[in-house]
């Protein structure tokens, strides 16, 4: 009926057709004559003839209309018209002893000069089923429906003994979602951890520390949580617990709950751990995953659930201080492992695209890649030395992150490519500009070299005064500088916010320690990592590789050599070591056509996908938040 109702509310009443008419004398002949009925069937008429014209498929009008002329569907109308009728009436017994007024008045009657009258009534006074169903009148009236338990003898003591709740579960194939361990003190199975998302999570029946006495009806005293396992996995349906409630429980409110997202700095792989406590319940995960943390009571365990993933059921994490531990003992190794240095350090800058092609694209110049300079950096070698000290510094482990949109107002995000020297960044940098020079801009470096003839102030570099130059290394203007034959370059702040100006991405190729000085709210950078592939896949993809000097129209070759591919490794090492927490994308330049395009995909999901995770300092919301790294 209520259904019913709720359709009147909507249903127009159609013009009258010959099979609307055919089925409201259907319906009344169901209903039976009568005007009692005469709203119900025609508003079932008027739902049948309303719905044929807005359901989507035949099968499903005819579904509706087979149910609504059902006979039996007619009889429930009926049947709950009746008991409407009888609830407003509301009935009240007149007395709650009609048994044993039934009984008296059969003792009187049996006094009584005998007549026929008086022997009928006597025998319908005593049949059976008339005691019955006054003695039912009387319980009912009385109200005692429920059974009287007798009461506890006065010579039992009270025993101290723990309240067991019976707990009922539906379970499909999902796993339950819990862990159990035997308890050292007493020696009883007690429920380890819940998982958050899983069936006993969400049910909010079994909690942490209840003591978990029989499984469908199979007792758990005598066995070891390696049996019980198997128990509980291939029970399926309606799975009945008898648990042992953990004194003093406290429910928590999921609204409560913090939002906690991390970016994963490391690989982890639950399988290969041995420490885990139940390889079951671990949660895999790759460098650069967002993960959502859902619990951090466990100092050495967290649960957390991966972003995006449609399993919302939580899984087991090393937490921060267990994953930092671990790569405080690892560390060692890596300090003390043998390094090969070379006798003499070589300041050489890389290439520019013009001296290499004879084709000038502004701010396409020299990476400075080995001979960059910052405001407090030292020489060289000490660069060279701290890198390959990189481990000494504490390496993160996760980076709490925020989602975040780009407003129309703000400028698009800064990109910054990160590598050793040969990796191809410079190349990456020119095909990415070439590819959209309407979407990328690169930024036009300082020098206080003189002008040559074919070059314009402002296009190829800006050219100032070497007083001009060193007044700005002081006033701290450049990011990155050096100097060269005599001649300083430099990249200076001013240009990075004339490009973002210009609502372009600007793309830099710096050093990383360079980095920490970008990686601020202002820039919202998105730091690229490229990387070199292995020492064998280098042997094959850069042997034949030549860089091509076009400057006196002769060809001149460089192949790298073997010494050249071990120093690209090592110093990719040492960068991924000490900064490796800064890098939001790691590309692996083995084939160079595969990792630019790939590049090129990853920086056009900054542009199209939604949110974007930065670190929570950069969101305005969490400014006073000055922890970063968890």
């Amino acid at each position: 009926m209520v259904m019913l109702h709720s359709l009147s509310c909507w249903v127009s009443r159609p013009a009258i057709s010959s099979s609307l008419v055919k089925t409201r004398s259907m319906l009344s002949l169901s209903f039976g004559p009568g005007g009692k009925f005469e709203g119900v069937f025609e508003l079932m008429s008027l739902v049948i003839s309303g719905m044929k014209s807005i359901m989507d498929r035949n099968e499903d009008f005819t579904f509706l209309k087979s149910m609504i002329m059902e006979r039996r569907f007619h009889l429930l109308v009926k049947i709950h018209a009746r008991l409407r009728r009888f609830g407003s009436r509301n009935p009240v017994p007149v007395r709650d002893n009609a048994k044993s007024l039934a009984c008296n008045l059969a003792e009187e009657l049996w006094t009584q000069v005998a007549s026929a009258e008086c022997s009928e009534l006597i025998s319908l006074l005593s049949n059976p089923h008339i005691k019955g169903l006054l003695s039912v009148h009387d319980i009912v009236a009385q109200k005692g429906y429920d059974p009287e338990l007798p009461p506890l003898p006065d010579n039992i003591e009270e025993e101290d003994e723990d309240s067991v709740k019976i707990i009922s579960l539906f379970k499909s194939q999902e796993p339950l979602g819990a862990t159990i361990k035997r308890d050292e003190s007493t020696g009883a199975i007690v429920v380890a951890r819940i998982m958050r998302g899983g069936a006993a999570d969400r049910s909010g029946l079994i909690h942490e520390g209840d003591e978990l006495r029989e499984v469908n009806g199979v007792q758990m005293e005598d066995k070891t949580p390696e049996e019980i396992i198997p128990i509980m996995a291939q029970s399926q349906g309606e799975v009945t617990f008898k648990v042992i409630p953990v004194p003093g429980i406290k429910e928590e409110l999921s609204a409560n709950e913090t939002m906690l997202f991390v970016r994963s700095l490391f690989d982890y792989n639950p399988e290969e751990d041995p420490a885990i406590p139940c390889r079951q319940a671990g949660l895999g995960f790759k460098r650069g995953d967002i993960l959502q943390i859902v619990n951090q009571e466990d100092d050495t365990w967290w649960q957390a659930c991966r972003h995006g993933d449609s399993n919302s059921r939580a899984g087991l994490i090393p937490s921060r201080q267990l994953q930092e531990r671990r790569v405080a003992l690892q560390r060692p190794k890596a300090l003390f492992k043998p390094q090969r240095v070379p006798n003499k350090v070589t300041v050489v800058e890389d290439a520019d695209y013009g001296a290499i092609t004879g084709i000038h694209i502004a701010g396409l110049r020299r990476s400075f890649r080995l001979g960059r300079r910052g405001g407090r950096s030292g020489n060289v070698e000490s660069k060279r030395k701290s890198q390959e000290m990189g481990g000494a510094t504490q390496t993160p482990t996760y980076l709490e992150v925020a989602p975040y949109c780009r407003e129309h107002k703000e400028g698009r995000r800064l990109v910054l490519l990160v590598g050793p020297s040969g990796v191809g960044l410079s190349e990456m940098k020119r095909r990415l500009l070439l590819s959209d020079p309407d979407h990328y801009g690169v930024t036009v470096p300082h020098t206080t070299r003189e002008k040559r003839k074919q070059e314009k102030d402002g296009v190829e570099y800006h050219f100032v005064s070497r007083q001009t130059f060193e007044m700005d290394i002081v006033n701290h203007k450049f990011l990155e500088y050096g100097e060269h034959r005599g001649n300083y370059y430099g990249t200076s702040l001013e240009s990075v916010h004339k490009v973002i100006g210009e609502d372009k991405v600007c793309l830099l190729d710096v050093q990383p320690n360079t980095v920490q000085r970008l990686h601020t709210t202002e820039f919202k950078p998105c730091v690229v990592f490229v990387k070199p592939p292995s020492i064998q896949e280098l042997r094959f993809s850069r042997r034949k590789a030549t860089l091509i000097s076009t400057q006196d129209m002769t060809k001149l070759t460089k192949t790298f050599s073997e010494e050249d591919f071990e120093d690209m490794i090592s110093s990719a090492e040492a960068m991924d070591s000490q900064y490796g927490h800064l890098f939001e994308m790691v590309v692996v330049n083995g084939d160079f056509a595969m990792a630019f395009n790939k590049l090129r995909a990853e920086l056009e999901k900054l542009e199209t996908e939604a949110p974007q995770w930065i670190p929570v300092e950069w969101t305005s919301h969490t400014k006073q938040n000055t922890e970063s790294v968890c």
